[in-house]
């Protein structure tokens, strides 16, 4: 499915530093994430967590949607989307090369 460039211009994605991960409570899959995006803050809710730990999330600069409507997984609000490759087995995470900064918008 095609989209139009305009579409395409409406996602806003952003570098955030992870400042805090664990896991969910009772969801095996998903991981809450507290991440900084310079000028505002949001909770993003992750389903990684049979491949990543929470500690090793906690620093990276990571790209993420933040312009989608907020979403409920598991009674925890989603403010947002982490984006990363699928690696068929496992998503693998997408970390920017070079000087980057929260909040810094991927074009």
């Amino acid at each position: 499915m095609n989209i139009s460039i305009d579409e395409f211009k409406k996602c806003d994605i952003r570098i955030g530093e992870v400042l805090s991960a664990e896991k969910a409570e009772n969801a095996d899959k998903l991981l809450k994430l507290e991440v900084d995006f310079g000028e505002f803050k949001r909770q993003i809710v992750s389903g990684i967590a049979q491949w990543y730990k929470p500690e090793d999330l906690v620093g990276k600069k990571l790209p993420f949607i933040v312009n989608l409507e907020p979403r409920t997984f598991r009674g925890l609000e989603s403010q947002g989307m982490l984006m990363a490759v699928d690696g068929g087995e496992q998503p693998i995470l997408l970390e920017p090369q070079g000087d980057v900064k929260p909040g810094d918008k991927i074009v």
